[in-house]
């Protein structure tokens, strides 16, 4: 029994990636930002896993495919939505839970699938973001308390992260580094990583259109 767990914030312009503007618009970052949660959701509902769920800061669009239970992100910093998001997990589905954001849409169902396979006694699955931060943890017994007060949108997140979960006694199997679309450089780096996919589209066509280098 596994639950895959999107952490999300509605696509909308001035609210997300914000990093983006300039050189792209608030609107245009908007659209980047759909097109990467569109294609990480089409990542997600091809992991085998009990159950899909997104965990959503607004309301959901017609970018939301079918498959998915819709929660509302709890309160507070990020550190207590993602440990109120494991605590939801934990309270009503048991077993382990993976958590996963919207910046990466090169991720694969592959890796996904990886990152729920807790068959080697692996306590927790941790994938380091190559801006300090992480995107995706994985949870064999999801426990809030595992998340909570570890400092976020910091250099040293992933660190301090991957320390708690070590100090816990944990085991921790660490996955590939993946780049979060942050900026501008981001978008390009990680759109050249996934050409295929919405995000790589939309950005192509921003960029000619728009002349962004």
């Amino acid at each position: 029994m596994s639950t895959v767990l999107v952490i999300a914030k509605e696509p909308v312009p001035g609210r997300v990636k914000t990093r983006l503007t300039p050189p792209f618009s608030p609107a245009e970052a908007a659209r980047l930002a759909e097109a990467s949660l569109a294609d990480t959701l089409d990542v997600v509902r091809a992991t085998p896993a009990d159950r899909h769920v997104l965990v959503l800061a607004g309301a959901p669009g017609p970018w939301l495919p079918p498959g998915f239970q819709v929660i509302p992100q709890g309160a507070g910093g990020l550190d207590e939505r993602l440990a109120a998001a494991f605590a939801w997990s934990a309270r009503t589905h048991p077993g382990p839970a993976l958590v996963v954001g919207m910046d990466t849409p090169q991720v694969t169902p592959r890796l996904l699938a990886t990152a729920l396979d807790f068959r080697d006694g692996a306590g927790a699955l941790f994938g380091p973001a190559s801006d300090g931060g992480f995107w995706a943890l994985g949870l064999a017994a999801p426990d809030a308390e595992l998340l909570r007060g570890v400092p976020m949108s910091v250099p040293g997140t992933g660190r301090a992260q991957r320390r708690r979960l070590t100090d816990a006694g944990l085991t921790v199997r660490d996955l590939p580094v993946l780049r979060d679309v942050d900026t501008a450089a981001d978008a390009l780096a990680v759109a050249a990583e996934a050409p295929d996919g919405r995000f790589a589209a939309l950005h192509a066509d921003l960029t000619v259109r728009g002349g962004v280098a």
